[in-house]
């Protein structure tokens, strides 16, 4: 049985993508239950050579899953695309949208995710303790009932606003440390550079806030709160976020969860 199934594209990032996969599989208590599915585009040889022979041996000597699949290049705009592939050749109980400048620091991280036994969206607070899931990892209950982890190119964005408006994130007790320019001050790389962002402008069809996309995350949300109910979870918080009773954002906004206000100061509301 796969516990974990690691989900991660990656471009151009040789040394950092060994030195996020090795950490991974140092710090599993049983590696031999997560398994690891990349992304690579077709143009990028390089590092598609670096994988076979710099990092493929390490994954084998060390007892590891591993699988990699090619695309035509989609481009960071498309980041869901390469995920949602990905996870139709998963096998894990969870699906865990890892990154290539991601680091792991936490012994044990795949066991804390597998003694989750209900319908959650699990959170490694990161990212600044930004409020949002940045690495989301999700049920497979999730992939079956939509067919993708994401509708949109923001997926952590996606996942998180969802599990917030029907009371499904839940933290969990994993640190990593997201080694991103911004963050850290290392890695100002092409792959930094380049990472247009569907957002900013709702009144554009694509933009992660037009009217459409916040329709489709609502059909979403209630899609998820009809299977919970027929799981014996409680969806009470849900039912009255459509009474208008709950403010779906109370506890993404709260200190808690947003403890350096990074959203905070964002008018957020039911969508």
């Amino acid at each position: 049985m796969i516990d974990v199934s690691v989900l991660l594209p990656t471009r151009g990032r040789t040394d950092m993508l060994k030195r996020s996969l090795m950490t991974l599989a140092e710090l599993a208590d049983d590696i031999s239950r997560v398994e690891m599915l990349l992304a690579f585009d077709h143009d990028d040889q390089p590092s598609i050579d670096f994988f076979n022979e710099r990092i493929a041996p390490e994954l084998d000597r060390m007892g590891a899953q591993f699988s990699l699949y090619g695309f035509d290049r989609l481009g960071y705009i498309r980041l869901n695309e390469y995920l949602n592939t990905l996870a139709g050749h998963s096998h894990g109980r969870w699906l865990f949208f890892w990154g290539d400048d991601a680091i792991m620091e936490s012994q044990g991280w795949d066991s804390r995710i597998a003694e989750v036994s209900s319908f959650r969206v699990l959170r490694i607070p990161t990212h600044n303790l930004h409020p949002y899931a940045i690495w989301p990892i999700v049920p497979r209950g999730w992939y079956e009932l939509f067919g993708y982890i994401s509708a949109h190119q923001l997926t952590d964005t996606w996942c998180s606003q969802i599990a917030y408006m029907v009371d499904i994130i839940q933290n969990i007790d994993v640190q990593a440390t997201h080694d991103r320019y911004d963050l850290t001050g290392n890695n100002r790389d092409e792959t930094y550079a380049n990472r247009p962002m569907l957002e900013g402008n709702p009144n554009h069809p694509l933009d992660f806030n037009h009217i459409a996309w916040r329709k489709r995350r609502m059909d979403d949300c209630v899609r998820i709160t009809e299977l919970r109910r027929k799981l014996g979870e409680d969806v009470s918080w849900f039912d009255n976020v459509l009474l208008r009773k709950q403010d779906p954002w109370q506890k993404m906004l709260s200190k808690e969860y947003d403890p350096n206000g990074q959203v905070s100061k964002i008018k957020y509301r039911p969508t």
